[in-house]
């Protein structure tokens, strides 16, 4: 995993030093998945772990899915009882969203492999999700959907594609739709990937280090004052090699590719406006932004959320798009009380 997202999981969950035994992962197998734009996924997988215990009434399921390159094995890390997420009250799925490596991806894919995997959405992720909760785990109803960034934008995609499938939703960090900022970034990201002569148009037999994309995105994780207080000027050469070096040396780059690519071209207007879509929205809505965020712009999540008559929390920590995981204390016990809700 690049260091970005090792260090957005560390300050989420360096708290939890007594973390239980993370469960063990499983599959859905759902055959081939058919895409909006036509396409088939042959023979897809998606992977999952369940925490908790499922009630007799079947109606304490919370959704988690995976952000940007994440495992369900990282979201499984921070649950536990009296956690934000307590799994003594809630039985938390955290899905592995498609193309992290785990369910199906360029990278694993033995028919599609590499390139030759298509091009999903984010409502495509959605669909895959749920199929997973309707038909492996037989579940007609989610008490809740949440997420953390790339789990945001999904958590806000699961509201219009299946308004009526759970009571609760809370997208952490995530977005409606892309800004214009978003899209500078992302495209950026994207440009850089593609253009990196180790990336050899997607035909490379080692996964190659992306370092030009891993600078782009931990200039982009944090905010400058964070990075001003948390790296010195003595220390900035050791810590920008780090990055040249390691850089997303530990993430397939197809697989983010595809995932990338999903992120640019999300919308949950689907081309109309969010105002069409608030109409849409049945659960009640917890949405979570940083006002510092670089990464995920939150005008367009908040700008949503007086559409929907949504309850809302700013974090406003230099942590930007981290500010989750530093502002923890904040979050925890607003996600508690939202959650507890019948």
């Amino acid at each position: 995993m690049h260091r970005a997202l090792t260090t957005l999981i560390f300050l989420l969950f360096s708290a939890l030093l007594h973390a239980q035994t993370i469960p063990p992962l499983q599959y859905a197998s759902l055959g081939d998945l058919k895409l909006e734009n036509g396409a088939v996924i042959h023979d897809c997988k998606i992977g999952y772990r369940t925490v908790g215990t499922l009630n007799a009434a079947k109606s304490n399921a919370v959704l988690y899915p995976s952000w940007f390159t994440g495992k369900s094995g990282d979201i499984a890390m921070g649950l536990g009882p009296g956690k934000y997420v307590d799994t003594s009250k809630y039985f938390v799925i955290a899905v592995d969203s498609l193309s992290n490596g785990v369910s199906c991806s360029p990278s694993n894919s033995t028919t599609q492999h590499g390139t030759n995997f298509p091009q999903f959405s984010i409502r495509d992720m959605v669909y895959s999700e749920y199929r997973l909760v309707t038909e492996t785990l037989h579940l007609q109803h989610l008490h809740a959907v949440m997420g953390i960034s790339l789990g945001g934008v999904q958590t806000f995609q699961w509201m219009v594609s299946y308004p009526d499938f759970m009571d609760l939703a809370i997208p952490i960090v995530g977005t409606p739709q892309m800004s214009s900022y978003d899209l500078l970034l992302w495209n950026t990201e994207l440009r850089a990937l593609v253009s990196d002569p180790a990336y050899k148009n997607g035909k490379y037999t080692q996964t190659p280090p992306l370092s030009l994309v891993a600078l782009i995105h931990n200039m982009n994780l944090a905010t400058p004052d964070f990075r001003a207080n948390h790296t010195t000027r003595e220390g900035f050469q050791q810590y920008f090699d780090e990055i040249v070096t390691n850089g997303e040396r530990f993430v397939d780059a197809n697989d983010y590719l595809r995932q990338l690519q999903a992120i640019l071209g999300h919308d949950i207007a689907h081309g109309s406006s969010l105002y069409d879509v608030a109409n849409r929205v049945k659960a009640k809505v917890l949405i979570i932004n940083a006002s510092q965020d670089h990464m995920v712009n939150p005008l367009p999540p908040l700008g949503f959320a007086k559409l929907i008559h949504a309850q809302t929390l700013i974090l406003d920590s230099d942590c930007g798009h981290m500010s989750p995981g530093c502002e923890m204390n904040k979050m925890e016990p607003i996600v508690q009380q939202f959650l507890a809700q019948p």
